[in-house]
């Protein structure tokens, strides 16, 4: 089983990518709840330098909603993180694949609500 979606942006630049996600997160009914930028924080933390490598933690209030309805500790498992990384050639979007995530949970619902956000995910990461 594939745990991530993923798409390599040839010749793009991080913070193109980064805005065009968030634009296309937002137009399919997502919002970004966290930001972590990991270059910036091994920076300060380990004094390492790496290529530019941030996560966003999205999140369809909708879908959230729903699943939190089903099972109430599913929030361990969001939000829906979105990284995007600075590789060779380009920039690497990759989301999490929900129905891998929730795999710990034998609920045949949540399953069926993570199948709805991992088809919108592939359409943001498509889209991006």
């Amino acid at each position: 089983m594939t745990y991530t979606i993923n798409r390599l942006i040839e010749g793009a630049d991080i913070d193109d990518v980064e805005a065009r996600t968030r634009a296309t997160l937002a137009d399919h009914g997502f919002g970004v709840l966290t930001e972590i930028d990991v270059k910036a924080t091994m920076k300060t933390k380990l004094d390492v330098e790496m290529p530019a490598y941030r996560i966003l933690g999205a999140c369809n209030p909708k879908m959230a909603h729903q699943a939190i309805g089903i099972e109430p500790r599913v929030g361990a498992m969001l939000p829906c993180n979105v990284i995007l990384r600075e590789v060779e050639g380009g920039v690497d979007v990759s989301a999490i694949d929900p129905v891998a995530s929730m795999q710990a949970i034998d609920n045949a619902k949540l399953t069926a609500v993570a199948g709805q956000v991992r088809d919108m995910l592939v359409k943001v990461v498509q889209n991006v």
